[in-house]
């Protein structure tokens, strides 16, 4: 009984760089300018998953011309493909600044779609973003390190209600409204005035 002499396996994504690597070596013509292309480590090639033939040259442009309209998903410029471009396929052809702008309007984009303010302190208007989700009131600025109003958009309105908040106070009142915090004290909702639960119930009649 002789041995059988068994082919190697090839593996298919090796397969596949073989063949995207050869037609990437032909000559082409670019679909944007029209142009004859000779030069293989000219062709744009957008991580195999379209091969329409663009020059690197007009893709760069594309790209940039895109980046300006701050669209961060671009499209396979190809009027017939759905596929869209991988930013970290076309790091090494389009260049650090380009990339690093790319990567600034992936950032915005996904920020744009959560709950989000700027810090009410002048000297800071650091962006801040609601990462839990929820209800936020009472934060922190994570760059100034002071308390705001997440809702109303200005500093921490301690003992006062957002719609309150925009009144002008003196400092006795901050530090008041400071206190009555601390000392977890409730604010009669008809006249407003503070009241501290000693004991009994939590039911509070206005004189």
């Amino acid at each position: 009984m002789g041995n059988a002499n068994n082919k190697p396996q090839q593996n298919p994504s090796s397969n596949q760089a073989i063949e995207d690597e050869e037609s990437s070596s032909e000559p082409f013509t670019c679909e944007i300018c029209i142009e004859p292309v000779t030069l293989p480590n000219k062709k744009f090639i957008n991580s195999n998953r379209c091969v329409h033939p663009f020059c690197t040259e007009c893709m760069i442009k594309y790209i940039q011309v895109k980046l300006e309209d701050n669209l961060s998903a671009i499209k396979c410029p190809s009027l017939t493909c759905d596929h869209f471009l991988d930013p970290l396929s076309c790091h090494e052809k389009i260049g650090q600044q380009l990339f690093d702008k790319w990567c600034d309007v992936l950032c915005e984009s996904a920020v744009l779609g959560m709950d989000r303010v700027y810090c009410p302190n002048r000297d800071c208007s650091a962006l801040v973003v609601n990462e839990c989700g929820g209800n936020l009131s009472k934060c922190v600025c994570p760059n100034c390190k002071k308390l705001f109003c997440f809702r109303c958009k200005v500093g921490w309105h301690a003992g006062y209600r957002c719609e309150e908040s925009g009144e002008l106070r003196d400092h006795n009142d901050i530090a008041f409204g400071v206190l009555s915090e601390r000392k977890q004290w409730m604010r009669c909702p008809t006249c407003r005035h503070c009241v501290e639960l000693v004991k009994g119930c939590a039911i509070v009649r206005c004189r």
